[in-house]
């Protein structure tokens, strides 16, 4: 029998190009990462996941792969990535890589061999190129819109230089989409999972996984407008995803996300992973709605973890808190998985800033010195250690995204010419985009880029903020975010809080979140006003407390 250790597990999202950078070129790479495990191992993390370090274009920062086996040279090499697999196991931590299944590079030579192929070829099968509509084929094949703003479609030139053909790409034109009814693809898929496998990864984190299969005959599709707010007249913890939801009714659903499809991919996938020891993973980024959907991504024949997107969408609300967490545990549990909780990634805005944004604001739009609603530090700072301890005190799987654990805002300064992200260029910067939750991190406040690296070089510019919120301006103190994550993470895993069971405490006012799991007993206070906390030794509180009061947006953990 397997420890099933994803089960209970602490996940740490690591953004390899803004983590940690060995060699001075202002690039986060591999040597990076594995020279700073050993502070990851004494936040207590139990595994890693990496954003992906493939070869790569670096059109959208590595989500456009150009050969799924190799290293892009930014990073550094595959020894340099077997060497950071070795430290991370031998310090206990394991090791998730992102995989990019739904598209590729236009540099990846399958791309590469399709432009220089004929119409209906073999090449041209593993991508969906398509005849245009109209006349003389000028017209897209459908009015499809890719997620970053403007068509999803592109016209190529053929060898004899007439407007030709047209591909599919969801993202940017520089990502076109694999044909997954194509048994080449899936085979080739085959072949990546175990290449990586064999190198020792612990599993994979699979980017889109609500994608890959379209609906027959790619019809015309008009999603609904993004914006509005949570509702409860709480501010919003973000507005639409960056890729949209599905409706709970098939035929509301947009024929490029969440077809049935996918879910005989990933019983495929499951099988052969099954076929390595060591209880290796599949983990889902898919955007889906509501919760009972998601479960059907980690029924048990699929994959082992979904991202609870709901829960990172939910504002910071005692009623709506509740009602998500409920429909999660039932959700999941429904089909025996883990709920997993997060609250930021590298596709939102940090949850220090947006947890108190009070205008809406969908994701991948991003946040910019023309955003309304932005908070003060100081508060968004508070509401975010509150919703980081009520979150790492519920059962089920936890992920962090790096440089959370420091209490890092959403940087919203950023000069426009400094600005990285796709979604900037292809909407003429009326969306800012995902920069601001990118800015490299600062671990020495007085070393250049901050101890990013050993030069100043950084490939975003990090703000005079950083030299506060350094590590090491926040290790010796007990009242910083860094010691809070310590502390929350060390007692989740003594008290073993990801194993157990949630039961709602009632006797509270409507404003606060309170439960038991196991011996402890957790209070949220979401509210304005002041509550008394019931008997019990306190083990952590986001914030101080003055007797046995609990101050509004502060969590306290108490024994039972």
């Amino acid at each position: 029998m397997t420890s099933e250790w994803w089960r209970t597990a602490a996940i740490y999202q690591i953004y390899p190009r803004s983590f940690a950078d060995a060699n001075g070129d202002g690039m986060g790479d591999l040597a990076g990462i594995t020279s700073r495990l050993g502070a990851l191992q004494e936040l207590g993390i139990d595994a890693i996941w990496l954003s992906p370090f493939y070869t790569s274009p670096q059109r959208d920062a590595g989500y456009d792969v150009a050969d799924y086996c190799d290293v892009d040279p930014l990073f550094g090499t595959l020894d340099d990535f077997d060497a950071m697999v070795a430290e991370a196991h031998g310090r206990g931590i394991r090791v998730i890589v992102d995989l990019v299944p739904n598209h590729s590079s236009d540099a990846h030579e399958w791309f590469q061999a399709a432009l220089a192929a004929a119409p209906g070829s073999p090449e041209r099968a593993r991508y969906l190129f398509r005849d245009g509509r109209g006349a003389d084929g000028g017209e897209a094949p459908n009015n499809w819109e890719s997620i970053f703003g403007g068509p999803a479609w592109s016209r190529v030139l053929e060898a004899d230089g007439t407007p030709g053909q047209w591909y599919l790409h969801l993202f940017d034109s520089s990502q076109p989409d694999f044909d997954w009814t194509n048994e080449e693809v899936r085979e080739e898929f085959r072949r990546i999972l175990r290449f990586w496998l064999d190198r020792g990864v612990d599993g994979f984190r699979v980017d889109v996984a609500h994608g890959m299969i379209k609906a027959e005959g790619l019809p015309d599709y008009t999603p609904p407008a993004e914006g509005g707010s949570m509702g409860g007249g709480a501010p919003a913890a973000s507005g639409v995803p960056l890729e949209p939801q599905i409706s709970a009714e098939p035929g509301d659903s947009a024929p490029y996300w969440g077809q049935d499809g996918v879910h005989e991919i990933y019983r495929d996938w499951r099988a052969l992973l099954d076929e390595y020891p060591g209880d290796r993973i599949l983990a889902a980024e898919a955007w889906v709605d509501p919760l009972p959907r998601v479960a059907k991504w980690v029924r048990p024949d699929e994959m082992h973890q979904a991202f609870n997107f709901a829960y990172l969408e939910t504002p910071w609300n005692a009623d709506a808190l509740r009602r998500v967490i409920d429909d999660s545990l039932d959700a999941f549990s429904a089909v025996g998985a883990p709920s997993t909780w997060v609250l930021s990634n590298h596709d939102v805005v940090r949850h220090a800033t947006r947890l108190s944004v009070t205008e809406p604001n969908p994701q991948g739009h991003g946040l910019g010195p023309r955003s309304k609603g932005l908070p003060e530090y100081a508060p968004g700072l508070r509401r975010a250690r509150a919703a980081t301890a009520l979150m790492l005190a519920l059962p089920g799987s936890v992920y962090l995204y790096q440089g959370e654990e420091l209490g890092l805002p959403e940087v919203i300064d950023l000069p426009d010419d400094a600005r990285q992200d796709p979604t900037w260029f292809r909407t003429a910067g009326e969306r800012y985009g995902r920069d601001g939750c990118r800015v490299p991190l600062p671990w020495e406040s007085a070393a250049p880029s901050y101890g990013f690296g050993p030069s100043d070089a950084s490939w975003l510019p990090q703000p005079a903020q950083w030299a506060s919120l350094a590590r090491d301006r926040q290790l010796g103190d007990p009242t910083s975010t860094l010691s809070l994550y310590r502390d929350a993470l060390a007692l989740r895993r003594a008290r073993d809080l990801g194993a157990g069971t949630l039961e709602w405490l009632p006797g509270f006012p409507d404003s606060v979140v309170a439960f038991r799991n196991g011996d402890l007993v957790v209070v949220a206070n979401t509210g304005s006003e002041p509550v008394e906390l019931p008997d019990g030794e306190v083990l952590l509180s986001s914030e101080p407390l003055d007797a046995r009061v609990l101050p509004a947006d502060t969590t306290a953990w108490l024994t039972a």
